[in-house]
């Protein structure tokens, strides 16, 4: 993908074997749930993909596209309204895109630059679409509090307040320990 967005395409092994790998050890561990059906395994494993993607992609070159979030958005609704009550995963994914937006305009305003971008809110609504109310709040505090003890280390590490942290790989990380429940 980092060759058709003209990006750099992957510097190291991590980036190069990282999504296949993590992608494998995934599917392996979804797999091993003896109490989730196939159609369910099925459905969740298109969902770890595009959570492996903004991972790894996100982490690379600071981006989540467009051409993965949308196609990602429509099969999530169409999930939604298909296995759980309408609008569970329609307001779930507004909610959280809207307190995105919410946290990044005031982020902004605070900091004088852009504190998240519209890919996060896009990945937000994807996550509310996939995984309904409870599990998006889930998942979203997961993904703060990783992103919250990244940002404190990489703080720490560079004795410097000034940098700044993808959070989309912390949302996508958050979703993935979300879409894994313990029966």
């Amino acid at each position: 993908m980092a060759a058709t967005e003209e990006l750099d395409s992957p510097n190291s092994a991590v980036g190069t074997l990282g999504p296949p790998v993590l992608s494998a050890i995934l599917f392996a561990a979804f797999a091993a749930r003896p109490w989730i059906d196939l159609t369910t395994m099925v459905l969740q494993g298109v969902f770890v993909l595009v959570l492996v993607q903004v991972i790894f992609f996100d982490l690379e070159h600071g981006l989540i596209l467009d051409r993965v979030m949308l196609p990602a958005a429509l099969f999530a609704l169409a999930v939604s309204v298909l296995r759980q009550p309408w609008w569970a995963g329609t307001a779930a994914g507004l909610v959280a895109a809207g307190a995105l937006l919410l946290l990044g305009g005031v982020g902004s305003l605070l900091a004088r630059r852009d504190a998240l971008g519209l890919g996060d809110v896009k990945l937000a609504a994807v996550i509310g679409l996939m995984l309904g109310p409870e599990r998006t709040a889930e998942a979203m505090v997961t993904g703060f509090i990783g992103a919250g003890a990244a940002a404190i280390g990489i703080a720490a590490w560079h004795r410097s307040l000034g940098g700044q942290i993808a959070l989309g790989p912390y949302l996508a990380a958050g979703a993935l320990i979300a879409l894994y429940p313990i029966p």
